[in-house]
């Protein structure tokens, strides 16, 4: 048997033989990246520069940006070092460090919308209690709720995973994972599969709970209502519902594939089912809210504007003699 001090480094054989391909998976990846990074900023940016958007709606989409601009670091930079290095691998400790940042994203994103779907509880079922409700200490301590309980619910299967003996180093997808590792296991793995079951009940369940909750009470105030006031909460509420319909769908491909036997599906369908939710909700996740929300969508055209009369009137122009 062997022991886990010799399982220094983990091999990543889910770029299996690229070969010359791996340089446009590369130009792809970087673009990809680059466009992540471009309309989550922006948006962060026209949310802190804009004064008439520190409202708790924009606070919170704010938050999801600054967590999708968080969870793709742990990703795409070391997924193009990759692409460009012969071998794929990655430390002990720098694999279980990508596991956390790629996990405690994937959770905060969902407890940021459960957040979100409170926020817009209370202002379409309370409107005229919404500014007592949802005060500046209260926006805090969501916000810290939000963080915090995601990254200690995704600390504690981690710790016991860490202090598994391991007769492998071989992780088949493209950044480490941690039910991968935990077969990688030379003895029972029984504890880690119950702990992970019951973080992983805790931090799905009482969240869905709490959205389904808010959204019928959203959708028995709507019967209620006048259609104007129906327009104005669908408006509010679609980039919300779709965020969260994706993620779920992004988040489900992920959970599946990870607990299957994925060896008999093609190797392109393991990678686009394991890679959905470090790329699609980052990127959909900007443009929904920028393209739908008329106060955001607007702000965002006139600071690209202002930019670009600013490039114009930095233009040096030749004077005709």
């Amino acid at each position: 048997m062997e022991n886990r001090s010799y399982t220094e480094t983990f091999t990543l054989t889910g770029f299996g033989d690229m070969n010359k391909t791996k340089y446009v998976y590369f130009l792809l990846a970087l673009i990809g990246y680059l466009l992540i990074i471009f309309v989550n900023v922006v948006l962060v940016l026209v949310i802190f520069l804009e004064r008439s958007l520190h409202e708790p709606m924009y606070i919170f989409l704010c938050s999801l940006s600054v967590n999708a601009l968080y969870g793709t670091a742990g990703f795409y930079p070391k997924l193009l070092a990759d692409l460009l290095s012969e071998t794929q691998v990655i430390p002990h400790a720098g694999c279980f460090i990508q596991i956390f940042v790629i996990y405690s994203y994937a959770a905060v994103e969902f407890t940021i919308l459960t957040v979100m779907a409170y926020d817009r509880y209370v202002a379409i079922c309370k409107p005229l209690h919404y500014t007592n409700i949802m005060t500046d200490r209260v926006v805090c301590k969501l916000l810290a709720g939000a963080w915090l309980f995601p990254f200690c619910d995704t600390a504690l299967p981690l710790l016991f995973s860490s202090r598994l003996p391991l007769c492998g180093n071989q992780i088949e997808r493209l950044y480490c994972s941690n039910w991968l590792v935990v077969k990688l296991s030379c003895v029972s793995a029984t504890l880690n599969n119950v702990v992970g079951f019951v973080v992983t009940i805790c931090a799905i369940f009482p969240p869905l709970f709490f959205i389904l909750f808010s959204y019928v009470n959203i959708l028995i105030i709507c019967q209620k209502s006048s259609k104007a006031f129906k327009r104005k909460a669908l408006q509010t509420c679609l980039p919300h519902l779709t965020t969260l319909i994706n993620y779920s769908i992004t988040m489900l491909c992920e959970i599946v594939l990870s607990r299957l036997d994925s060896t008999a599906l093609p190797q392109i369908v393991v990678i686009t089912l394991s890679l959905e939710f470090l790329i699609i909700p980052p990127l959909l996740n900007p443009l929904m809210y920028g393209l739908n929300l008329p106060e955001v969508s607007k702000r965002v055209r006139n600071m690209l504007q202002r930019k670009q009369i600013r490039a114009l009137c930095n233009i040096p122009h030749t004077v005709k003699t």
